[in-house]
């Protein structure tokens, strides 16, 4: 968001900074992504990142786990919903290591009771390096190393890798890293290409480094790779994998051109109801990035490639530079808190790292090798979703401070002024954008959310069957969470009868400011105006044992009456 947005209307007192965050039931409206690995597969570590501490609760490390839970089971704190999509990377382990890892997702949302997505991620055209010995290769700055085809080799001075030399010149750079190289890790390293010896490309070493581990990203900076987006692997874990375990989001690695995602339903199997997501990595997914835009159903900004694919200055204002303010899909980013790989605590750089992909539109984090290999896995979810909080929820102290989303607390909201995020000229931005005349839906998502905000609502309730309601609302960015009241269809495929919703629900977790609920399928919400009431009650219900709304709260609702579309406000009563 450009800082001509800013709109300070008092000052900030540095004091209300030191004051304890209010404790909720209710999380962060921004989501996270967790990547599940080593680290982070047993039941009990996944419970804990659905479950996570808030509000002053230390965060305790791994061995402390049980107490984590023990504390959620009690009720003795307030925990709050963390993970909201579990991504399972398939650069590392084989189907049946991310089944049992599945599976243990499974039993950890039975014990929880809470909603989780799954997301498959695609390998693509990645090169990697492969340490057989998986000994440590120590390189020394200014000194040679080759980058060499035969796979024999062992990983000393020369590195085994599915480099093609006609694909690099001298003077091209290369990044080699465990996960990705970020300039200021000392398990990576850079490399200069010095000149090229028949299938061999001998580079010379521009920082010592130590690489530690069994297989190494490579990355050419500002080269196409000639290697088709979805390779042959790729496709078979799709097809078996994936459609078997009906997984609720692909995301698409190094997605180059909308080709790739137009081409995807026809080269795998069953995934009408998956939705894709585009991950843009390199200089050419960002050339072609409007016309892949139209075509999937969520972006996923790769930061640490397009960190090193893009020079420095270029980096920083990824998603700024983007028109934001159209986009229905979801734009999620990565490498927030790199440093909480190997720490506890995220660097002052990282932490306002997380804030500012918050005012800049993001509807969620995706957390990688924090989570995936890294030592902290809970600790790291926990201190993403506390900023993401913190930074919501600022605005909301009756002392004053600065607030960027006003986000709702147990109590009674006294809604300041957006002094940072300006949701009056998002809104007004968002509308001309759509111009007119409106579609219908869009009439009512936008009605819904400016009623809201001028009656000072707690929660908006939006009924929906395919979501796409929900995320119209969500769209125009309200200063209050929207509860998305999914109501199941009875659908047939002429062997037997299924109720749809599940996939709707899960899908509306990657999105900012949705909250999915699954209604009772034998209560139809459009039915019968006594079913709408019964359904509605359910919702409110929910709403007031989160702590999101109380007696005397106004709400907006957003569902259909018959073959009305209706936008009412209700205040609840004792």
């Amino acid at each position: 968001m450009h800082s001509t947005h800013l709109l300070l209307e008092e000052p900030i007192r540095m004091a209300s900074i030191l004051e304890p965050s209010k404790p909720s039931f209710f999380p962060a409206m921004t989501k996270i992504v967790g990547t599940l690995g080593p680290k982070s597969r047993s039941v009990e570590v996944i419970a804990a990142c659905l479950k996570a501490g808030m509000s002053g609760t230390p965060c305790f490390p791994a061995a402390g786990l049980s107490l984590v839970l023990s504390f959620v089971d009690d009720g003795r704190f307030t925990g709050y919903y963390v993970v909201a999509v579990a991504r399972f990377d398939f650069s590392w382990g084989d189907a049946g290591y991310h089944q049992e890892t599945l599976d243990n997702l499974k039993a950890a949302i039975r014990s929880t009771q809470k909603l989780c997505a799954v997301m498959l991620d695609t390998v693509g055209p990645e090169l990697q390096v492969v340490n057989k010995s998986e000994k440590a290769i120590s390189l020394e700055a200014n000194a040679y190393v080759v980058l060499t085809p035969d796979q024999e080799k062992e990983a000393t001075s020369e590195l085994p890798s599915h480099l093609c030399p006609n694909a690099v010149k001298p003077g091209d750079t290369i990044f080699i890293g465990q996960y990705l190289f970020t300039g200021s890790e000392t398990t990576s390293v850079w490399l200069e290409v010095a000149e090229l010896k028949g299938e061999d490309v001998v580079c010379i070493i521009k920082n010592s480094t130590t690489l530690s581990g069994s297989l190494f990203t490579l990355h050419v900076s500002q080269i196409r790779i000639d290697l088709p987006t979805l390779t042959e692997s790729d496709k078979n874990v799709i097809s078996t994998w994936g459609v078997q375990n009906k997984i609720d989001f692909l995301s698409l690695s190094y997605t180059r051109h909308v080709e790739d995602v137009r081409q995807l339903f026809h080269k795998v199997g069953d995934l009408y109801q998956t939705q894709i997501f585009a991950k843009i990595e390199s200089i050419e997914g960002l050339t072609h990035f409007d016309e892949i835009l139209q075509e999937a159903d969520g972006i996923i900004l790769s930061r640490g490639n397009l960190g090193i694919d893009l020079p420095p200055e270029k980096a920083t204002n990824v998603i700024d530079n983007l028109s934001l303010s159209h986009i229905i899909l979801s734009i999620v980013i990565t490498r927030v808190v790199d440093s909480m790989t190997d720490n506890l605590r995220p660097t002052r750089a990282e932490a306002t790292d997380v804030a500012n992909a918050i005012l800049d539109g993001s509807d969620a984090i995706l957390l990688g090798a924090e989570t995936l290999r890294g030592l902290y896995p809970v600790e790291t979810i926990s201190t993403v979703g506390r900023i993401c909080y913190e930074l919501e929820d600022s605005g909301n102290h009756e002392s004053g401070g600065f607030s960027c989303v006003c986000f709702v607390t147990v109590r009674k909201v006294e809604f300041h002024a957006e002094k940072v995020f300006n949701q009056d000229l998002y809104f007004k931005k968002t509308v001309t954008y759509v111009g007119e005349p409106m579609s219908h839906l869009e009439s009512i998502a936008s009605s819904a959310v400016r009623a809201a905000i001028k009656v000072k609502a707690s929660v908006i309730v939006c009924f929906t069957s395919s979501g796409r309601a929900a995320r119209l609302i969500a769209k125009y960015r309200p200063t209050m969470p929207v509860l998305s009241v999914v109501v199941p269809r009875l659908k047939t495929n002429q062997l037997r009868w299924s109720f749809s919703g599940a996939f709707e629900a899960r899908q509306s977790l990657v999105v900012r400011g949705l909250f999915p609920m699954l209604a009772d399928p034998r209560h139809p919400a459009e039915s019968t105006s006594a079913t709408n009431e019964s359904v509605l009650k359910v919702a409110l219900d929910h709403g007031k044992a989160s702590g999101l709304i109380k007696s005397h709260d106004r709400v907006v609702v957003c569902q259909k009456v018959g073959d009305d579309s209706v936008v009412k406000i209700i205040e609840l009563e004792d």
